[in-house]
């Protein structure tokens, strides 16, 4: 290869590239040019002479692969860079398993089983097992199982773990060593291997079959890894195996960009990469390309707090830029508002692309706020690298219960939830049940109601379980005929069986799950707490499915433009980038999840992700946080991020929270919740979940800072009685002109005044949500 090739390299980037007598890691900062050192170099290689099938590089995905490949060919050619062994780490060990399958027992036709078919296979094993699958959910034992293999961790290893055995004894799973030893063993049987199982017998083979190893040994001289801090052990201890006798290997990757250890990540490998290849050469890529000097200047004062890491100085030789901005907000409704607000102003200003901004959160149950605010403001997006909120299928699954409770002839609400959560109707029932409806031309709810009318051919057993379905179903129509909508969704969660299967699971996505139900019930109190401070003092379910038809009914309309806001996990938004950024949520249990407060190691991950998060941005950086925000079904009060006075404070301009929110004094308190039950809070990081709650009246359930003042209980005869509740809360009585603080909508000018009594109304211009009726009685403000 011509050297010239690489002018414009820095000097880092060019030593990186020209070192191949020995083992290195390049630590390459974000936004440094990994990708382009990493393609040189293997061109690089092939120039001095080593054979394209010789060389092994090895991606986390196939993009990646395809992207670095396709810029090889560029520099060396296509015929040269066709025959390089380029792929994920599942790609090409599959490719040695198939040539090599003799030594492990299989066929050369093997097949590979994809996360569904592993859970069918799982939920036989548990049903033949006679176990009960709300327990053992197949979801959740794939988790596990998938881990163990991750971890090397054999079924007979497990099984003679006591500390492990001990584990499922405390988590109700004692089974789960016999389930693992069967998995395992069905999958052999039926010439099958899972996608783990790629991992777990490429390190296998080499183990048991020194010849087959040396044969690899010989035939790759030079391995190089992408992302190596996202390796698991399995993945480690492969490349040992094909790398430590030549130890011609480069690993390339960024500890502080380390995320993934929900996945099997163990950030391990690179931090300990030198003392295993002892003569490891170690270069820092610290340039970076991508983001303004102010940008980088806060990433890396962030990052610093960070004990475990291999220290480096980022520095950007960009201009200057603009510190990063601080926004603080009353409440979620509030933050999504001045986000949409934000991004509208610098659209204009710099006249620049939807597409140019991202909004990254630290759950995806954090989206559905800024749909709906972004649909109201007409913003175009995109829920990158998932679905939309109401597209979720736990979702779609409740709402097609409040859709029967309402109207239990919807038919395909019907069809989809009559056995979700399985109530053994299978679809031989179902097929009777439709086949009756449409002989008699009527739905599928008046078949169930009077199946002898219509001649429903039912077993005796059957029967009854329809029967129940239909009598549950019934109960749901009449409470929602008398009750508000947040006790009506809260009973139907509960009762139908969706909390029993949803909270069984124990997994990632499984959590995930159980945050966007409780996401569902906190919107659905939002809606009622609004529609009740507007004056509607029952709010039906049906009103809810009103306003909620309408947004999901957009989530269908793509549409054919590509200029949308990014809407994404912070994990989602790893190697993307972005003009503008907005960090949403940086509230303390949020962000960092409270499920990392008592372990260092995990903190130390939760603050890269912020990291990450921050080095998206390329020009602009917004962090954001709100004071209240519905959680868990209720309203909370939260204290910022202690990962926000992380960032040296030459970074941060906070002057731009203190223009909008006047006074600080109600951040850290806390709301009081009633629980019905004992002993369940441990599932929900330290709350119990919203469909656990004693039912009662909105304005009760929500315990606000004592300066917030609701005027529902002395509110009774006139503006006398008025004056005298504010005067409680600012010795300043409520009156045209005057400034409030509303517990959820922020500063305001209240512009009118009508009515007595319990029908007494204030019309209020808020700064940034715009103008809103409050009915006295149930708002909560204080006058300033």
């Amino acid at each position: 290869m011509n050297k010239d090739l690489l002018e414009g390299f820095n000097d880092a980037q060019r030593e990186a590239v020209l070192y191949n007598d020995g083992p290195s890691l390049v630590i390459a900062g974000a936004g440094s040019g990994k990708t382009r050192v990493l393609t040189h170099k293997i061109a690089y290689l092939l120039n001095e002479g080593y054979e394209p099938w010789s060389i092994l590089a090895l991606t986390f995905t196939n993009k990646a692969a395809r992207e670095m490949k396709e810029r090889i060919a560029v520099i060396v050619g296509e015929e040269n860079a066709r025959y390089l062994w380029m792929g994920t780490f599942h790609s090409v060990f599959l490719r040695i398993l198939r040539m090599e399958h003799e030594a492990l027992g299989f066929s050369s036709n093997f097949t590979i089983y994809d996360s569904s078919d592993s859970k069918n296979l799982l939920k036989g094993i548990i049903k033949d097992m006679g176990l009960d699958d709300k327990v053992y959910k197949p979801s959740s034992i794939l988790g596990k199982i998938s881990m163990l293999k991750n971890q090397l961790v054999s079924p007979e290893d497990y099984a003679c773990n006591n500390a492990c055995f001990q584990e499922d004894l405390r988590s109700k799973i004692p089974m789960l060593r016999d389930i693992y030893r069967t998995y395992v063993a069905r999958c052999k049987q039926s010439d099958v291997m899972d996608f783990d199982d790629i991992l777990v017998y490429t390190f296998r083979l080499f183990e048991a079959n020194e010849d087959v190893r040396r044969k690899y040994v010989e035939r790759f001289k030079y391995v190089l890894v992408d992302e190596y801090q996202d390796t698991n052990l399995a993945q480690h201890r492969i490349v040992w195996q094909l790398t430590k006798e030549r130890q011609r290997i480069c690993v390339v990757g960024d500890d502080s960009q380390s995320i993934y250890s929900f996945r099997g990540a163990n950030i391990d490998n690179i931090l300990t990469f030198k003392e295993i290849y002892s003569d490891c050469k170690l270069f820092k890529l610290e340039r970076n390309y991508r983001s303004t000097q102010m940008i980088v200047g806060a990433a890396n004062s962030l990052i610093k707090k960070n004990f475990n890491q291999i220290h480096k100085n980022v520095f950007s030789e960009n201009e200057r830029g603009e510190k990063l901005s601080l926004i603080e907000t009353y409440s979620d409704i509030e933050e999504a508002t001045v986000v949409a607000k934000k991004l509208s102003y610098i659209k204009l200003k710099d006249g620049c692309r939807y597409s140019d901004f991202a909004i990254l959160y630290r759950t995806n149950a954090q989206s559905r706020i800024f749909e709906e605010t972004f649909r109201k403001n007409a913003i175009p997006y995109r829920i990158y690298g998932g679905l939309s909120f109401y597209q979720r299928k736990e979702i779609k699954d409740i709402i097609a219960y409040f859709r029967l409770s309402v109207n239990p002839n919807d038919e395909e609400a019907f069809k989809r939830v009559i056995n979700y959560p399985a109530r053994g109707i299978g679809n031989t029932t179902i097929g009777k049940i439709v086949s009756a409806a449409n002989y008699a031309g009527v739905s599928l709810w008046n078949v169930i109601c009077s199946p002898l009318e219509y001649g429903l051919d039912l077993n005796k057993g059957t029967y009854a379980k329809v029967d129940s379905f239909r009598t549950l179903i019934d109960d749901f129509r009449k409470m929602a005929q008398t009750e508000n909508a947040d006790v009506v969704g809260r009973d139907i969660i509960k009762r139908s069986g969706i909390v029993a299967d949803v909270y069984a699971d124990t997994s990632p996505e499984g959590k995930s799950r159980q945050e966007n139900i409780e996401e569902l019930l906190s919107g659905l109190e939002s809606f009622c707490t609004s529609r009740m401070e507007e004056g509607n003092t029952n709010v039906s379910i049906s009103d809810y499915l009103s306003e909620v038809s309408l947004l999901s009914d957009l989530d269908s309309d793509d549409g054919e433009s590509d200029d949308k806001v990014s809407l994404m996990t912070i994990h989602s938004a790893k190697g993307l980038e972005f003009n503008t950024v907005f960090v949403v949520g940086l509230e303390e249990n949020l962000f960092p999840s409270q499920m990392a407060s008592s372990s260092p190691r995990e903190m130390e991950e939760e603050r890269r992700l912020f990291y990450v998060a921050i080095t998206r941005a390329s020009l602009h950086c917004f962090l954001t946080f709100a004071k209240s925000r519905f959680r868990y079904g209720k309203m909370e009060f939260a204290t910022k991020s202690r990962f926000v006075d992380d960032i040296a404070p030459e970074y941060v301009d906070k002057n731009l929270a203190a223009s909008w929110n006047s006074k600080q004094s109600n951040v850290g308190y806390k709301s009081k919740t009633e629980y019905s039950w004992k002993n369940n809070g441990d599932l929900f990081g330290g709350h119990n979940p919203a469909w656990q709650r004693k039912s009662e009246p909105i304005t009760t359930r929500i315990s606000a800072p004592q300066n917030y003042v609701s005027v529902r209980k002395v509110v009774t005869g006139g503006s006398k009685s008025l004056q005298s509740l504010n005067s409680l809360s600012a010795n300043r009585p409520i009156a045209v002109g005057c400034s409030i603080e509303h517990e959820r909508f922020g500063i305001g000018v209240v512009e009118k005044i009508e009515g007595v009594g319990e029908n007494c109304k204030a019309t209020v211009s808020f700064k940034h949500v715009g103008t809103k009726q409050l009915l006295l009685k149930f708002a909560k403000f204080k006058v300033l």
